[in-house]
């Protein structure tokens, strides 16, 4: 998504890109030749990355080498620093002169020192958030910050009452790994029966990334009684019917809020992987939104803090109190960075190409 609008920008910019790149669908109907497909490369925490270091350290090696041989007058690469930041780094070993823009560097809530050198000294690096370009100037790096682009792409919705106290639009939003299905799927549908409970009229969309997170939703749903929940493609479908949402910690809660859709968030890992988070990260809260403002603007129920039964609980609460959160969205959206910021960062992005 981040990669498909800023290649937008810039053609709005005039300019004509012959784009190259690694992906899959989605790059492809946004007109970039897919060199090397990136399906099944995601992997939730490290246990689950361990199986798949030696095939993607091949593939880096093998792009690095690739960037030797094909000119190129921009290099751009989107967060994922475990893979990015190597195969560039060994670019650059190759001799790769090529400019390259680390568009979203990794690790924005880290403020990891030896990471952010890393960054700098094979990269032009953009921040979306502020609180990384401070980090990285704290240090006498160089960073690029002009806002975060989905302030230019998601526009706020207009203001809406209070759900019926007998019913309300919830959204649900799971996830899209199968392991974000498996985990979170049952969990929100237990919480909207309980919601239902209290709010007989209430109905629900969930969003469905792809074919098979429909059809795993849908599996779901068959081993329930019958409930009022329709499923749709896109979280920006589900968040424009909702009166409030439940989402998975991630981009989408930035985008709920960006869309002042009132919002509870939610995260479930296995438990092995949760001793690892919570010995590795230590901030007080996880959510871009709660990040970006440092206050608890979007309720966080995360591991065993996520029951459906607190999940129906803060629900019911955001579909009758609307209006703390929107306001905070509003302060949110100003943190964020100026309107114009997805046509900053495709000025920056263009500054960088080679003539």
């Amino acid at each position: 998504m981040l990669a498909v609008t800023l290649l937008d920008a810039m053609r709005a910019r005039g300019a004509e890109l012959q784009v190259d790149g690694i992906g899959g669908e989605r790059l492809a109907n946004a007109g970039v030749t897919v060199v090397q497909s990136n399906a099944g490369w995601a992997s939730m925490g490290p246990i689950d990355a361990l199986a798949k270091i030696p095939r993607l350290l091949a593939i880096g090696t093998r792009i690095a080498a690739y960037l030797r041989r094909v000119r190129y007058d921009l290099i751009i690469v989107v967060d994922f620093g475990a893979f990015n930041l190597r195969t560039i780094s060994v670019a650059r070993a190759f001799g790769v002169a090529t400019p390259i823009l680390y568009y979203f560097p990794p690790g924005a809530w880290f403020d990891n020192p030896k990471r952010a050198r890393n960054v700098a000294a094979v990269s032009d690096p953009l921040t979306a958030f502020a609180h990384q370009r401070d980090f990285y100037r704290s240090l006498g790096l160089p960073i690029g910050w002009v806002g975060h682009p989905l302030v230019s792409t998601v526009a706020p919705r207009a203001p809406r009452p209070p759900a019926p106290r007998d019913g309300g639009v919830v959204a649900l939003l799971p996830g899209s790994r199968a392991s974000e299905l498996e985990r979170h799927v049952p969990r929100i549908l237990d919480a909207f029966a309980i919601l239902r409970h209290r709010r007989p009229a209430a109905t629900a969309v969930i969003s469905a990334a792809d074919a098979a997170a429909a059809a795993a939703i849908r599996h779901d749903l068959s081993l329930r009684s019958p409930m009022p929940v329709t499923i749709v493609e896109s979280a920006a479908e589900a968040f424009a019917a909702c009166d409030a949402a439940a989402v998975a910690s991630g981009t989408a809660v930035l985008e709920s809020a960006l869309t002042a859709v009132p919002t509870v968030a939610f995260y479930v890992l296995s438990e092995a992987q949760a001793r690892i988070a919570r010995r590795v990260y230590h901030r007080p809260f996880v959510t871009l939104p709660n990040l970006v403002l440092d206050e608890p603007l979007v309720p966080e129920l995360m591991q065993e803090a996520a029951t459906p039964m607190a999940l129906a609980d803060a629900l019911d609460a955001a579909l009758d109190a609307p209006d703390v959160q929107v306001a905070g969205f509003r302060r949110l959206r100003e943190a964020l960075g100026p309107p114009d910021s997805l046509d900053r960062c495709a000025r920056f992005a263009l500054s960088l190409a080679q003539p």
